[in-house]
């Protein structure tokens, strides 16, 4: 599965994006689908995952009450709804994809490029 990553940008702090990840290759339903993100300097982080058929999910601590992770496998689109936004956020964000097996999935095979958030102060 091809995955493409798009709606990153510059917000203000306590601002929202949407970000996409558009699926494309195989069937999307047969992925789980999650959010990694890498901030300069760090290491890349999990955000948030969805499984295959978008009825459970998974969130880091700082996204909990946050962020909203979501998927119409129709669309062949996952995506992460991202309220109250905090400089901290500021990230390359990837979205990647798993194919069937335990949930949560202890690792992603297929990943996107990044699209660059950036939330100032």
């Amino acid at each position: 599965v091809q995955l493409q990553a798009s709606g990153g940008g510059l917000v203000q702090a306590g601002g929202s994006l949407r970000l996409s990840c558009a699926a494309s290759g195989r069937t999307f339903g047969d992925y789980a689908v999650a959010w990694f993100r890498q901030a300069p300097g760090k290491e890349r982080e999990f955000v948030a995952a969805i499984n295959w058929g978008g009825s459970k999910t998974y969130y880091v601590d700082s996204a909990k009450g946050r962020f909203i992770i979501s998927r119409d496998n129709a669309e062949n689109t996952a995506y992460l709804q991202m309220n109250s936004l905090e400089p901290e956020d500021t990230a390359v964000y990837y979205c990647a994809a798993e194919g069937w097996g335990g949930w949560p999935p202890l690792k992603f095979t297929y990943w996107g490029q990044g699209t660059l958030v950036t939330v100032s102060s």
